[in-house]
């Protein structure tokens, strides 16, 4: 018998709800059932609807909360600043990567599963587009105090460095060409294609 959590608060409900369902909607997408999520989740099926409109209610609210930079930006902001710029930037490629790995795990199985996106126009996506804006704008700030102590020796702006940084890494997904380790990617973005002297 599932007996329903005592003293939750609606918020706190709809928490337990939705991380109970990441990983189900990492794995099933779409096909995932608000029953599974219920017994995940350790409540009564009826509980999610006190909760959530509807099904795609708490599929966009899994989606959102993949794409929740918090964690990764505790990540970056665990870096220390005492070693060198390289072993930095390679700690944040690591923390980048799983955070994408992550969102890319939820996005991709409810594309794959017919999932269908919320309206441009609809209040879902003004807060998926909101959160996203908010989220690239926090790593960006994350990223450049990781560039910060080394800013006499940059050759441009440590913001434009950034920028820079950031735009070939979200954009490396787009290459053909395997991708190479995190360290090697950082020496190559710091020291250039060319051997040295």
């Amino acid at each position: 018998m599932t007996t329903r959590a005592p003293g939750m608060t609606p918020d706190q409900r709809r928490e337990t709800i939705v991380q109970a369902a990441l990983p189900l909607v990492a794995e099933l997408g779409a096909a995932v059932t608000t029953a599974k999520i219920a017994r995940a989740a350790g409540i009564g099926e009826a509980t999610i609807f006190r909760v959530f409109d509807d099904k795609n209610a708490v599929l966009t609210a899994v989606v959102a909360a993949a794409m929740d930079p918090t964690r990764v930006l505790q990540e970056l902001g665990s870096i220390s600043l005492d070693q060198p710029l390289a072993a930095r930037l390679t700690e944040a490629l690591d923390a980048l990567d799983a955070h994408l790995h992550r969102m890319g795990a939820v996005i991709g199985a409810l594309r794959s599963t017919g999932a269908t996106r919320p309206a441009p126009t609809s209040p879902e996506a003004r807060e998926l587009n909101a959160g996203r804006d908010a989220a690239q704008q926090a790593t960006h700030q994350a990223v450049l105090e990781l560039f910060e102590p080394d800013a006499a020796a940059l050759r441009k702006p440590a913001d434009s460095v950034t920028r820079m940084f950031l735009g070939l890494f979200y954009g490396r997904g787009r290459l053909a060409a395997p991708e190479a380790p995190n360290d090697e990617l950082v020496d190559l973005f710091l020291h250039g294609a060319l051997a040295r002297p």
